[in-house]
């Protein structure tokens, strides 16, 4: 039964990747021009289409849960999820209403499918190194003055079974040094449906990926003195709400 459970997993995920490539490639020229010239409220829209035509074209369905008063988001801001999978990354363009620039590992300017991003658009972070750290944060709060939202995985790695993991400084800092909001994100079971790890032995299949959407955290007011209460803050809020999630049917 496990055998055939990898197997079934293996060719999904085979088919998911299919359906990743192939429609980044149809829209390859719309991204090129769009982040070239700099129009990358047009180019965040078509990650939008392009999030649609992996999800349906997969066989995964978005479920939205809006914890807000409002769907409407607060812009700027900083969105802060827990990380479970590559899932997490391609889904958020569902629930954020306007452009934001993601922030992610430095490793992915070596991808070719992610490199065109990182060229003109997103901000790729080498965690090795402080100084590059630095700097791209100083580039993060650059595009918030711009009015431009960024989205953040504290976490700074993918855990592989949905098990919160401890939080890094970085967004909480960055949200309260340019006093806009901290939006927490909770990723439920999106590691059930395309877990992170080995091609043939972690899990893949399609079915309904679930995400909570919580109440913007306001930072007005806040200093660095509070970016270690704010940081725990949401990562209870987040743990909370994967505790009262867990164990829902997927």
């Amino acid at each position: 039964m496990v055998i055939i459970k990898r197997i079934l997993a293996t060719i999904w995920k085979t088919w998911f990747f299919l359906v990743f490539s192939s429609s980044f490639l149809v829209l390859y020229p719309f991204f090129y021009f769009t982040i070239k010239f700099q129009r990358l409220e047009t180019a965040f829209k078509i990650k939008r289409i392009w999030t649609r035509c992996i999800a349906y074209g997969s066989g995964i369905i978005p479920i939205l849960i809006y914890k807000s008063k409002s769907k409407k988001m607060p812009q700027p801001c900083v969105f802060v999820g827990n990380h479970t999978s590559y899932l997490d990354i391609v889904l958020s363009t569902l629930y954020i209403d306007h452009l934001a620039l993601y922030m992610a590992k430095a490793e992915l300017i070596k991808a070719p499918l992610f490199k065109i991003f990182f060229q003109g658009m997103d901000i790729p972070v080498n965690r090795k190194s402080r100084i590059d750290s630095h700097r791209a944060f100083i580039k993060a709060g650059q595009e918030i003055d711009k009015g431009r939202s960024m989205i953040i995985y504290p976490e700074g790695t993918i855990s592989e079974v949905g098990k919160l993991k401890p939080f890094k400084n970085g967004p909480f800092k960055l949200a309260i040094d340019k006093q806009v909001p901290i939006v927490p994100i909770v990723n439920l079971n999106n590691w059930q449906l395309l877990q992170n790890g080995g091609y043939f032995k972690s899990n893949g299949r399609p079915g309904f990926a679930k995400t909570v959407i919580l109440e913007p955290i306001a930072t007005k007011g806040l200093t660095d003195d509070n970016v270690n209460a704010l940081r725990e803050k949401v990562y209870n809020l987040i743990n909370d709400t994967l505790t009262t999630y867990y164990g829902t049917e997927n």
